[in-house]
């Protein structure tokens, strides 16, 4: 009945899905385990009227022209560019911290020393991740670095990854930079914007074609048997000569032969209130207060013109299989040696194609992983 099946439907599953049957008129059957479409990237109206993004916030943005143009055939946008404030020392100030922040927080004398300083070490409109800042010698540096690190970066990183920075991969840590710059936006890509309609009304664009199929509430493996003896497989009790594309966490495909791959999940905490508006921006991050990372405030996002307005805290949690969902893998030398093992059982399947962030073990933004599956398509399917 199918030539493809896809675990999973969010943006690396829907993308593949639509390119497979728009492109090669081909059949394809989507099995996802949650009640819904979108992955991570579902959004639903509340009570209040309020869109919310039901699994935190979700802001696109891309640098990829043809990736805005993709997924622009499935949504309309609304230009929206994010700003985020972070509370120090009682004070909202711009986050990433720049120079803006430097003002915000230093006296005026020292902000121009400390500016100057950044401008000459590093240049201007240059992020510089705040390990690296804190290896130079100058002491003014010396102290900003230590600054920022205590205040800005230190306690949120405990309380988002369980670690201390240094105990992560400098590709996480790289996340959160200095900038030096005057610009207060959170993302300085090319192209910024949110669906029009919202996430999932782009998804059930995507996936309209005839030739797709969508299986909810189902955890693929009560549909598909597989032997990796002898690499064949059956879906719904038939043998399936097509291509499985899984986009599942790897290590669950394996039956975590290897352990399981640790990942830090999140909670999340809505209310709204009986007012038009909660703070000033979409994000406000406490990095020293209280034990949640975040608020976010979803009209800032949708532009919604509501009496009442929804937002949402962000609590970072320990990820445990069957009881909370995997969000961010822990990126280190030893879940990444633990990963290439789970790798090297994946290329033993030649009719399995593994993509996405569970799949690969890999933080990927929503344009990152819609750019992966424009290229597997291109380069595995066509």
């Amino acid at each position: 009945m199918f030539d493809y099946v896809i675990v999973g439907a969010g943006f690396v599953g829907s993308v593949l899905a639509e390119r497979i049957a728009s492109q090669l008129n081909k059949k394809v059957l989507i099995i996802e385990k949650r009640n819904h479409i979108g992955g991570n990237a579902f959004d639903s109206y509340n009570e209040h009227g309020v869109l919310i993004h039901n699994y935190g916030p979700h802001i696109f943005h891309t640098r990829s022209k043809d990736v805005w143009n993709y997924l622009s055939q499935f949504t309309d946008w609304r230009l929206y560019q994010h700003h985020v404030l972070g509370q120090i020392d009682g004070k909202e100030v711009p986050i990433p911290f720049n120079i803006n922040t430097l003002y915000d927080v230093f006296p005026k004398s020292m902000a121009q020393r400390l500016e100057e300083k950044l401008i000459n070490n590093f240049g201007y409109n240059v992020k510089v991740p705040i390990l690296k800042l804190k290896e130079v010698q100058d002491e003014d540096l010396k102290y900003l670095a230590q600054y920022i690190y205590e205040k800005v970066f230190l306690n949120y990183t405990v309380k988002q990854w369980g670690v201390k920075p240094e105990d992560l991969d400098p590709t996480v840590t790289g996340r959160v930079p200095v900038y030096i710059s005057k610009d207060n936006r959170y993302f300085q890509d090319q192209f910024q914007g949110m669906p029009k309609e919202g996430y999932t009304k782009l998804f059930e664009k995507m996936l309209s074609n005839p030739n797709i199929k969508v299986m909810l509430n189902t955890d693929y493996k009560e549909i598909i048997n597989i032997n990796f003896d002898t690499n064949s497989m059956k879906v719904l009790n038939s043998d399936f000569e097509g291509k499985l594309i899984y986009t599942g966490p790897i290590d669950y495909f394996f039956d975590y032969k290897h352990g399981e791959l640790p990942y830090r999940s999140l909670k999340f905490l809505f209310d709204t209130f009986n007012q038009p508006e909660f703070q000033k921006v979409g994000t406000v991050n406490y990095p020293n207060n209280y034990n949640f990372t975040r608020i976010t405030e979803f009209k800032h996002l949708t532009g919604q013109v509501l009496p009442n307005t929804t937002i949402v805290k962000e609590l970072s949690q320990e990820y445990i299989p069957g009881q909370n969902d995997p969000y961010y893998p822990i990126k280190n030398e030893e879940n990444s040696q633990k990963y290439k093992l789970y790798k090297s059982e994946a290329s033993k399947l030649d009719n399995v194609i593994f993509a996405g962030r569970l799949a690969e073990y890999q933080y990927y933004d929503m344009d990152a992983v819609v750019a992966k599956a424009l290229k597997v398509f291109k380069e595995k399917l066509q």
